[in-house]
Formats: structure tokens, C-alpha cells, sequence
């Protein structure tokens, strides 16, 4: 096969021409092959700067999104202890004006009940409940007294361990449960409370929703 053949092969020679060495005189490329050349060379340029755009436009993409994994995987991290998160409520306060808004819009749909102010208490805190390991182990011993007499003794010890999983460089429990502070009393001032079947109902909704007793409602009528 010819060597010289290709579209570039004379460009090659020329490159490759030893300065000394005398060649017949051959015909000159004509304009319309430089033009074409240049052509070709900016045509090339242009595919390489395109090549390297959509590289560098993947990588950015790629990096945004790996930053974007770990900003919502801290997100998601962001927990007082493993497997449960804070509470909605920043203070007991917070949730004492959710539970008294609450009450008061139930109360208000209730018939002849109207103009509603609810006041409710609750305990300082929520408590959260652990999850923890528990064995119990259980032993029986058979004991026989020098009469002959025979009884049998069982000795059971329970030992529990608080659960720890590392994420990470932390360490923390895992919370199976948390409880919302319990209600300490409840007092609703309200219109058409002074009828004693309105009042049995505003005290039935209100013990019955609150999971409170009776003895710690107060109802009384407005003025």
C-alpha cells in the first residue's frame, strides 16, 4: 500500500523535508487547499473545546450532587440520638399553646359551645424511652436438709444495657420511644357552659382527647 496516500500525507512531507536536499519543483498547493486546512484545524479545535466543556460540565454536576447527598444525608443526621429526631416543639411552652388551639377549635364545633379560652398544664418535659438489652437469666436449685425434706429455690436476675450505635466519631443511644408530657389539668372558660349537658360534653371531649381524668378539668362558664 501507498504510504504517500491521505489527505494529509503531503503536509507530512513537508514537515519531514530535509532542508538540504534538492526535490523537483513541483506544483504549489493552491489557495483553495490552505484554505482548507485551516478549516479543518479550526473544526478540530472547536470539537476538542466542546469535548472538554461537556467533561468539566459532568464533573461540576457530579460534585454538585455528591454535596447535595451530604448536605441531606446531615440533614437527616441531625438528631439528639440515633433513630429519632428533635421534637417539633422547642419548649413545653410551644406545646402547650398547640395542645390549648387545638382544644379550643374542637370545643367551639361543638354545639351551643362558644367563645372558648382553654388553659392547659402539662409536665416539664417529655421522656424519652431507650432501647436496651435485657437477659434474664434464671437458675433453679434443688436443696435437701438433713431430714430429708427436699425444696426447690429459683433465683432469676435481670440484667439490661443500655443499646450504643456508632456513626462515625458518635455514639449514642437508640430512643424506641418518646412520650409527650402528660396533662397536669385543664380549665375552659366558654359560653353555654352553665348548661349542665354542654358541660358534660366539653368535659367528656376534653378527658377523652387529652387521655385525662375528670378530677383535672375544670369547666366554667363565661361571661
Amino acid at each position: 500500500m501507498n504510504k504517500d496516500k491521505g489527505p494529509l500525507s503531503w503536509l507530512q512531507k513537508l514537515l519531514n523535508k530535509d532542508p538540504d536536499q534538492k526535490e523537483p519543483k513541483e506544483k504549489k498547493p493552491s489557495l483553495y487547499v490552505y484554505a482548507l486546512i485551516v478549516v479543518l484545524l479550526g473544526a478540530g479545535i472547536m470539537m476538542a473545546g466542546n469535548l472538554l466543556t461537556t467533561n468539566q460540565t459532568g464533573q461540576t454536576s457530579e460534585v454538585k450532587t455528591v454535596f447535595n447527598n451530604d448536605k441531606q444525608q446531615d440533614d437527616e443526621g441531625d438528631v439528639e440520638t440515633f433513630g429519632q429526631k428533635k421534637s417539633e416543639f422547642k419548649t413545653t411552652k410551644d406545646y402547650e399553646i398547640y395542645l390549648q388551639n387545638e382544644m379550643k377549635e374542637a370545643l367551639e364545633s361543638i354545639a351551643g359551645v362558644q367563645d372558648v379560652k382553654v388553659v392547659i398544664y402539662v409536665d416539664a418535659s417529655e421522656k424519652k424511652v431507650y432501647e436496651r438489652n435485657k437477659v434474664t437469666q434464671k437458675q433453679v436449685t434443688e436443696e435437701t436438709d438433713q431430714e430429708g425434706g427436699k425444696r426447690t429455690v429459683e433465683d432469676t436476675s435481670v440484667d439490661e444495657q443500655l443499646v450504643l450505635v456508632k456513626s462515625g466519631e458518635k455514639e449514642g443511644p437508640i430512643i424506641s420511644e418518646t412520650k409527650k408530657p402528660s396533662v397536669r389539668g385543664v380549665l375552659v372558660v366558654a359560653k353555654g357552659a352553665e348548661n349542665i349537658q354542654i358541660k358534660k360534653w366539653i368535659i367528656e371531649a376534653v378527658t377523652r382527647s387529652l387521655d385525662v381524668p375528670s378530677h383535672r378539668v375544670s369547666v366554667m362558664p363565661k361571661k
